[in-house]
């Protein structure tokens, strides 16, 4: 792929990123739905065709996406208001939402679609759990309409609850699930480079399971705390950044967790969310936060444009050649079978103490949004280990991303205002109910 040809879809998705969101604020259609259709429409035209290949382009698809992914991922740490600490309990509970959804929905999806891809594609047992583990993970970076809006701020440093639950849950797990999710890659690549599962099962429990968890989340924790003390609390001008509103901080934060985290062979992805929300914790109603958060909104606004327009070009380009009617019954299954099926199981037979009913169960366990997270787990496993039928992997990794992009693109908007409804309506039955008892 040409440098000038990156410039050119740098420059077009930053035109876009201005100009798309303002104009598509009255209709029911997603950014990233309009940005797939246009890089298709592209891939037509009669020039040459760039090598836009996400397989042979392997080691700059897995950079682009994973520099995407950690900025959506810095994002949404900063963008949640609900406390989370590891030293008090209490704030657990406030997320057992997230907990179902992570321990039993992600898993049973990872399940599902390894199983189907093994019985109906006819995939090695390596490259269809690969499938799962790839696409079983919900994106935070295609999944804004259906996620909260950003930080909270006010004049007291108290904890901010947020109220819409299925913003709250959809949002979190995104964050969360991302570096969840690579336990069950590296056991794909185990399972296809390294013999019988007796030869690395405990390898892979004990690092890849446990350690690699610890180390992430803790090197996210301490860089967080760190940076959040020297720059809410320093005596020094020169290092109190958040006085003089400095956003380029949460820049430092995200590439120093990442970094850190990476060459002490804990995930990155757990630890730049980790890090964010040591950060949000600290002086919480500081505007500093809204600087950060809006920064950091902007710069995923290009990439993940930059990321889609690409896609698009791909999908006409040959990414689809190796789709088969097999693997589109599997990338719809997971849409709309597994996907709903698991998260239904981990809310409603799971059910724990949150006020959520019928409906706002049904559109977290639905609006299980795929997308660049996908690509870069793909990339990256086909980096470490050689995967048979990995085309077949591509081309239905594609067609479940496109799928979900259409589907929730189309709906998000519709439904998330019809459930914003649905709770004004409840209020007054609560508060009716409430007198009547009194």
């Amino acid at each position: 792929m040409s440098a000038d040809f990156v410039y050119l879809v740098l420059g077009v998705a930053l035109l876009l990123a201005v100009v798309l969101p303002l104009a598509l604020s009255r209709y029911a259609l997603s950014a990233p739905l309009i940005l797939v259709v246009v890089g298709a429409v592209i891939g037509l035209l009669p020039f040459d065709k760039y090598g836009i290949d996400p397989i042979s382009q392997q080691g700059f698809t897995e950079h682009l996406t994973e520099l995407t992914v950690i900025v959506a991922l810095m994002g949404v740490g900063l963008a949640l208001d609900r406390p989370l600490s590891l030293l008090r309990p209490s704030t657990w509970r406030g997320w057992s939402l997230a907990w179902r959804l992570l321990l039993i929905a992600m898993p049973l999806s990872i399940a599902g679609v390894a199983l189907l891809g093994w019985w109906v594609m006819g995939l090695a047992p390596a490259a269809a759990l690969l499938l799962g583990a790839a696409l079983a993970p919900t994106d935070p970076v295609l999944a804004s309409d259906v996620q909260v809006g950003g930080p909270s701020v006010g004049e007291n440093n108290e904890e901010i609850e947020e109220s819409d639950h299925v913003r709250f849950a959809l949002t979190s797990e995104a964050g969360l699930n991302d570096g969840l999710a690579f336990p069950f890659v590296y056991a794909a690549i185990l399972m296809a480079g390294s013999g019988p599962v007796t030869e690395w099962a405990w390898k892979w429990v004990g690092f890849y399971v446990i350690a690699k968890i610890v180390i992430g989340v803790l090197i996210g924790v301490a860089t967080g705390w760190l940076l959040g003390k020297i720059a809410f609390r320093s005596r020094r001008e020169s290092l109190a950044v958040a006085q003089r509103g400095e956003p380029l901080l949460a820049l430092a934060l995200m590439l120093a967790s990442y970094g850190a985290a990476e060459l002490a062979q804990g995930y990155g992805f757990l630890a730049v969310f980790a890090a964010a929300m040591t950060l949000r914790s600290m002086e919480r109603s500081h505007h500093y936060h809204e600087q950060m958060h809006s920064m950091i909104e902007r710069l995923e606004q290009i990439f993940t444009l930059m990321v889609l327009l690409l896609l698009g070009i791909a999908l006409t380009n040959g990414l689809l050649t190796n789709l088969s009617w097999q693997g589109m019954l599997v990338a719809l299954a997971l849409v709309f079978v597994i996907r709903p099926l698991a998260g239904w199981i981990a809310l409603r037979l799971f059910a724990g103490r949150e006020p959520i009913h019928g409906p706002e169960r049904w559109a977290i366990a639905i609006f299980g949004v795929r997308g660049v997270g996908s690509v870069y787990y793909l990339a990256y496993a086909e980096g470490q280990a050689l995967f048979p039928q990995l085309g077949a992997l591509w081309s239905t990794m594609a067609f479940a991303i496109i799928t979900s992009v259409v589907v929730h693109g189309i709906f998000a908007t519709p439904v998330m205002k019809r459930l914003e409804r649905f709770r004004e309506a409840r209020v007054p039955e609560l508060d009716t109910s409430g007198s009547s008892r009194s």
